[in-house]
């Protein structure tokens, strides 16, 4: 596995790889979500190529930014382990030499559900795919579908820009008690723990969105919303304080 840190190195190392090319981009401290993913892109892709960036402009507080898990020497192991081609460790001075000065603004659905409760977040998500997208040049881009809100911005952006790549969805993997996971699970403690698969089991239950909620906050979670959407329900909620510990889910639907 070749590592780039340098953006210019790995456009140049681009230009000789033929063949499809497959692409995940992630913030790190990867788990198995993210190996489902990578493991889609080896299997249809004649080269994968992973990013690892902790996007700063994506996140509504330095104290959350600041909570993000980091693991990267365990990150590139695994990656190189699985048959990673190229994994990219961008820097922020090279992906934001403009001191963000442009960005990518969705006026619609992005002010919805996360967005209302995260000023500013998907502007920075989307820039930020736009550029790697532009660097990396895949010809599929793989999402999970956890942050389902954020794949669809994405593959709706794609469309809009004309861009010549396919945003591929991909399932959500959960632990044996239902709890989607997420990098930010390494931050619960073990009561929390305890407690996090009940998000699931809710949103799963024959329950309305306002019961999901009420039970929810009854059981000391700070819900944010539940929204059915799409055939889908969403939730946001914390848990905890001090930091508290923002988690998302979705289900789909039976009809």
């Amino acid at each position: 596995m070749r590592v780039f840190d340098s953006i210019t190195d790995f456009m140049n190392k681009r230009q000789s790889l033929d063949g499809p090319l497959g692409f995940v981009p992630t913030m790190g401290a990867l788990h198995d979500g993210h190996e489902s993913l990578v493991k889609r892109s080896l299997r249809e892709n004649k080269n994968t190529v992973v990013s690892i960036y902790v996007n700063p402009t994506q996140f509504d507080s330095n104290e959350d930014l600041e909570a993000y898990p980091e693991t990267l020497l365990k990150d590139s192991e695994k990656l190189e382990f699985l048959g990673v081609d190229a994994l990219l460790l961008p820097k922020l001075t090279q992906m934001y030499p403009d001191s963000f000065r442009y960005e990518i603004t969705e006026k619609d659905f992005s002010y919805e559900m996360c967005g209302a409760y995260r000023s500013g977040h998907f502007v920075g998500v989307l820039t930020v795919v736009m550029k790697l997208l532009n660097i990396v040049r895949p010809n599929r881009a793989y999402f999970g579908e956890k942050d389902y809100q954020q794949y669809s911005l994405i593959k709706d952006m794609v469309e809009a820009f004309f861009l010549d790549v396919e945003i591929i969805p991909c399932p959500i993997v959960r632990d044996p008690d239902g709890l989607a996971l997420s990098s930010r699970n390494l931050n619960l403690s073990s009561c929390q723990r305890i407690k996090a698969p009940l998000i699931y089991e809710l949103i799963s239950s024959k329950s309305s969105d306002d019961e999901v909620r009420l039970k929810l906050t009854k059981e000391g979670f700070d819900v944010e919303y539940v929204q059915t959407k799409f055939g889908r329900r969403f939730i946001a909620a914390k848990i905890g304080t001090d930091p508290s510990i923002r988690l998302i889910d979705n289900v789909e639907l039976m009809t």
